[in-house]
């Protein structure tokens, strides 16, 4: 069991460390939603609909959450302990998806997704243009091209 808590508490020093402050109250990349927040938290009136005024509170009810001592700002400790809940959270969440063995940790072996995996075996044969089984700084290039004209062409549309 120390062995776990000891993860745990990892995970939760590298979040506090990357940015537990923007996990409690920012985004993060599009489609992921941990750190904002969900449409029932803001329907604080359960009406199904958000009003202006209830998007507008819900930042303001996320950081009187993080405001511990409710002295109307978030200090170093308050933001560390928000990032930490966060993380343990988030981690149990990955024990619930991947512990295999159900040992209550994540070995490399649990966290290899064989999908992304072959998903980024598929992309890498795609970009590798002279099919030498390396990707040079043109392939690359030529990669982030082709998503900035596909970005442009959505923009378009």
């Amino acid at each position: 069991m120390k062995r776990n808590y000891a993860v745990a508490i990892i995970v939760a020093a590298s979040l506090v460390t990357a940015g537990g402050s923007a996990m409690a109250f920012g985004g993060h990349k599009k489609g992921d939603d941990r750190g904002q927040m969900r449409f029932e938290q803001l329907d604080t009136n359960k009406d199904g609909k958000l009003s202006l005024e209830e998007m507008q509170a819900g930042p303001a009810a996320r950081f009187a959450e993080g405001d511990t001592n409710g002295d109307g700002k978030i200090s170093a400790d308050e933001a560390k302990a928000a990032g930490s809940k966060r993380a343990e959270k988030r981690f149990a969440k990955m024990l619930e998806r991947h512990d295999a063995d159900k040992d209550g940790a994540l070995s490399m072996d649990e966290l290899k997704d064989t999908e992304r995996q072959a998903k980024h075996a598929k992309m890498f044969e795609k970009l590798d243009a002279d099919e030498d089984g390396f990707l040079s700084k043109d392939e690359l290039a030529k990669m982030r091209g082709k998503g900035k004209d596909r970005d442009d062409r959505k923009k378009r549309d």
